[in-house]
């Protein structure tokens, strides 16, 4: 299907044949090194939809053409393929769960083993994820915090978005789900926008990472992996969901978004938790 706008006839991601997002992932990962090919094909298909609207070309093959001349559309569509729009506090029900279940027990076990315990949001986005895990820890574990050394990473592809995270600095509609005295402890007018407190953001540490790159994952206790595998197809959510099996102690938690699920032979390695919350422990 096609539609006008001014005049303009604009494609729509049903246009775009498979021969054009070959030729699209063949430039991506050639100049850019993005695995588009791991990744649904109608969702893809739908966001660099968007980038040739945007460019008003009259077709795939055109926009093909013009990702071969310009960097800049390059950029454009890679940061339109890994968006990820986040809140913080999203699904409260899932922190609350943390905080009231998940977390004691991930304290006990590393003040047992009188080691630190290690936290991860794979796939952050801008940070609202790992920010609002850091305000549940404080608001609910203060004095464990100042007995046993926590680490909170949070990685994402995007170099520019996790610029955006270090500055802990967002738009009133990020803030939705804060209750409101949480939002008076840690968050302070600077212009339009909300900045968080500097005891927040320095309780994560973030860095680029492929979520794709499992050889790349570190040890952790509870990886948070939410909204993120509905965007990969069934052979890449198995990979990374067996990295995060590989890392994760027996006991350790994996959390995954409302909309999914462990996927092939990875489920015998994973027992439920919460199935409400999508919280899973390992085996």
């Amino acid at each position: 299907m096609v539609s006008s706008v001014k005049g303009h006839t604009l494609l729509e991601s049903a246009d775009i044949g498979d021969d054009a997002l070959a030729e699209i992932g063949l430039i991506m990962e050639l100049r850019r090194g993005f695995p588009l090919a791991a990744y649904k094909d109608t969702c893809m298909k739908r966001r660099i939809a968007i980038r040739i609207r945007s460019n008003r070309c009259a077709d795939a093959a055109a926009y093909c053409q013009l990702l071969r001349q310009n960097d800049h559309e390059l950029d454009m569509l890679q940061k339109t393929l890994t968006i990820h729009v986040s809140h913080f506090f999203r699904n409260p029900s899932m922190f609350e769960k943390l905080r009231t279940d998940v977390m004691p027990a991930v304290f006990r076990e590393a003040e047992t083993g009188d080691r630190p315990v290690r936290l991860w949001s794979l796939g952050c986005a801008s940070g609202e994820e790992p920010y609002s895990l850091a305000i549940v820890l404080m608001e609910g574990f203060a004095d464990l915090l100042r007995r046993v050394p926590v680490i909170i990473d949070a990685s994402d592809i995007d170099a520019e978005i996790l610029q955006i995270a270090r500055q802990g600095c967002y738009s009133e509609d990020r803030l939705k789900d804060v209750p409101g005295d949480i939002r008076q402890r840690y968050f302070t007018p600077s212009g339009t926008k909300m900045q968080l407190a500097d005891n927040i953001c320095t309780m994560v540490t973030f860095r680029q990472s492929d979520m794709l790159d499992v050889r790349s994952y570190s040890p952790c206790d509870l990886v948070l992996c939410r909204n993120t595998l509905i965007y990969f197809s069934r052979v890449e959510q198995e990979k990374i969901l067996g990295g995060i099996a590989e890392i994760l102690p027996t006991g350790g938690i994996l959390v995954l978004g409302k909309s999914e699920t462990l996927v092939g032979d990875v489920r015998k390695r994973f027992e439920p938790v919460c199935s409400t919350e999508r919280m899973y422990s390992k085996k």
